[in-house]
């Protein structure tokens, strides 16, 4: 089937399709030997794309949904020698990539691909995909402190928060910890972190249970499953609103 050679090309992670289009525009992209400066051009299969002088490799698009364990980067390669997420990937051909990010620290649901259109999609601010996460922090969690979390809190970026579900799960008054659940549909660094900083109970452990509608239900962690066609169709549904 043939598609936009832009959405070809950020599909095959060379860039984002706005960034493509720019490239398209500039004469840096040959279809087939002919430079293309005009958007609107489409391409399949059996066409040959060059992007500066190098050969596009199309992928079969795959996606993953992995239990990340603390400890690992989320990353497809680190600089610093430590392990990271696609490590668990190497007996796959395909070049996947994290979609978002999880701290090194924080387990649960990552999902992973090679479809770059999805990808962007999902990581756009508007289209505002909830995730939940739950947390084991210090100090006895009251109801104040989820009512401020609801409504919003004061990051320390100075900028506020978006409402989020904040549910109080467990209190451990031996060890002075709570255990809470926190649904957020922003993305910002350690965002669940500095909220709960915010409202003075700093995370000791943290989790991303759920990614929209997916779960880590039969996984242990550092194991993984293919998404079905369903789900990735959700997905984008999921970007399209």
């Amino acid at each position: 089937m043939a598609e936009r050679l832009q959405k070809v090309m950020a599909n095959a992670g060379v860039a984002s399709r706005r960034a493509s289009e720019k490239m398209i525009l500039a004469g840096r992209v040959r279809v087939n030997g002919k430079v293309i400066k005009e958007l609107g051009q489409k391409v399949d299969g059996n066409d040959v794309i060059e992007v500066d002088g190098h050969l596009i490799e199309r992928e079969e698009k795959v996606y993953y949904l992995f239990y990340k364990p603390r400890g690992v980067i989320s990353a497809a390669k680190d600089d610093k020698g430590r392990k990271v997420v696609t490590d668990y990937f190497t007996d796959h051909s395909e070049r996947v990539y994290p979609i978002g990010r999880l701290d090194y620290d924080t387990s649960g649901l990552l999902l992973l691909t090679n479809d770059g259109e999805l990808a962007n999609r999902l990581m756009h601010p508007r289209y505002k995909v909830n995730k939940t996460y739950v947390a084991k922090v210090k100090g006895l969690v009251q109801n104040e402190a989820l009512k401020q979390l609801r409504v919003g809190v004061r990051l320390k970026d100075g900028k506020k928060s978006a409402r989020a579900k904040a549910k109080l799960l467990s209190l451990d008054k031996k060890n002075d910890t709570s255990i809470v659940s926190l649904t957020i549909h922003e993305g910002r660094n350690h965002q669940v972190k500095n909220m709960l900083q915010a409202v003075g109970h700093p995370v000791k452990k943290l989790k991303r249970e759920t990614y929209g509608f997916l779960t880590l239900a039969g996984l242990t962690s550092g194991q993984y499953r293919e998404l079905t066609r369903e789900e990735v169709k959700a997905l984008y549904e999921l970007g399209n609103k």
